[in-house]
């Protein structure tokens, strides 16, 4: 037989995890505020030298805040991919069911939450030069709102881990791969040996 886990451990494990998964949620909400903040601005028609500098601040606190992040949420990447791999071992090998398998469906639920909120701050960054270039700031600005939107729209500001920007499409490709991988895994578990 099989000794289970001591369920405290578990529990505690398992809070710590979702704990981590709050804060990373709660630093992308945080980045995603300061990003209508600017959008604010852009609506009140901030002068367009005022707008440039203000996206320079906001696009240095997003760099340094998802690079901050980056290790944990990497590390809570991982701790994803394992525990899927866990839940279909539990459940197609060792025959857990329901309640057993509720803390690792938590910690799943959890991680994808954060990244997530954390792609839709590289979402509503994409947006910005549009509301920027849909904004009137007086005759004679154009050139000078051009200027501005290019500049916003070249820095490809948003959510960073190790240099690759987080994004919405890049999130469900990952959790459609780990789906398949936990299909394969379910599969070979209960194919029969010879």
């Amino acid at each position: 037989g099989r000794t289970p886990a001591p369920a405290g451990a578990t529990a505690a494990a398992s809070a710590a995890i979702l704990c981590l998964c709050h804060g990373i949620a709660c630093i992308a909400q945080s980045l995603s505020a300061i990003v209508d903040a600017f959008s604010c601005e852009v609506a009140d028609a901030t002068p367009l030298n005022k707008l440039a500098e203000a996206w320079h601040m906001a696009e240095a606190v997003l760099r340094r805040a998802s690079a901050d992040v980056e290790r944990c949420l990497l590390a809570l990447v991982a701790t994803l991919a394992i525990s899927e791999m866990l839940l279909v071992v539990d459940a197609a090998v060792l025959g857990a069911r329901g309640a057993q398998l509720l803390p690792g469906v938590f910690i799943c639920c959890g991680i994808m939450y954060a990244l997530f909120i954390a792609a839709a701050v590289s979402q509503k960054c994409g947006r910005v030069p549009a509301s920027i270039n849909a904004t009137c700031f007086g005759p004679g600005t154009e050139t000078e709102r051009q200027d501005v939107v290019n500049y916003v729209a070249s820095s490809s500001a948003g959510f960073y881990v190790l240099d690759v920007q987080l994004t919405t499409p890049l999130v469900i490709k990952t959790l459609y791969v780990w789906c398949v991988v936990g299909v394969f895994m379910r599969w070979a578990a209960l194919e029969p040996r010879w």
